[in-house]
């Protein structure tokens, strides 16, 4: 199928923050992201709506960059309540194993509970919370070029099955036995 255009990246991915500031000193604190640069206007551009806002950028590398509002005047910030608080998060790739553990201990260094080292087949990753409330992982990748290949070739059977059962399908079931578990 061909389409009309190409995506050439994300350009920034936006969420909702309770303190700007607050929010822009975490990510640089603990995940040693650039802060980059802010807008703050009165009314919606794209709307016309009057709503201040606070609209931070942070550079988290390789040309991906991380947004948030703050927004004053609208009622106090929530989650999806139907929605498992694991499920909605941000994953940020490191380079490998030790600096996933030194990412780790850095951060829980900074106050920061941290769950993990996850083991997730092809990478592991660890977990723990922003000041908003919103869950981010670190994951660094372990997996080979022949289980990448197998993921892309079971994949259409995956979806397929799920999509008739609702319950997981076994094609991958080796992802989920770690070869060599954390001491």
């Amino acid at each position: 199928m061909t389409h009309p255009f190409a995506i050439t990246r994300i350009h920034h991915v936006a969420y909702r923050c309770r303190d700007a500031k607050a929010t822009v000193e975490f990510y640089e604190r603990v995940l040693g992201m650039r802060y980059t640069n802010a807008f703050a206007e009165d009314h919606v551009p794209s709307t016309g709506a009057y709503d201040p806002y606070m609209h931070v950028f942070l550079d988290c590398g390789g040309g991906n960059v991380l947004a948030f509002f703050e927004l004053p005047n609208q009622p106090e910030m929530g989650r999806d309540p139907n929605t498992p608080a694991w499920v909605q998060h941000l994953a940020f790739e490191v380079a490998d194993f030790d600096t996933l553990m030194a990412a780790k201990a850095h951060i829980e260094a900074q106050g920061v509970d941290v769950l993990g080292p996850t083991y997730h087949g092809i990478f592991r990753s660890i977990y723990f919370f922003d000041p908003n409330g919103h869950r981010l992982e670190l994951a660094c990748n372990i997996g080979t070029a022949d289980q990448y290949a197998e993921l892309a070739r079971v994949a259409p059977l995956m979806l397929e099955e799920w999509s008739v059962i609702k319950k997981a399908p076994a094609h991958a079931q080796w992802l989920h036995v770690d070869p060599n578990p954390p001491v």
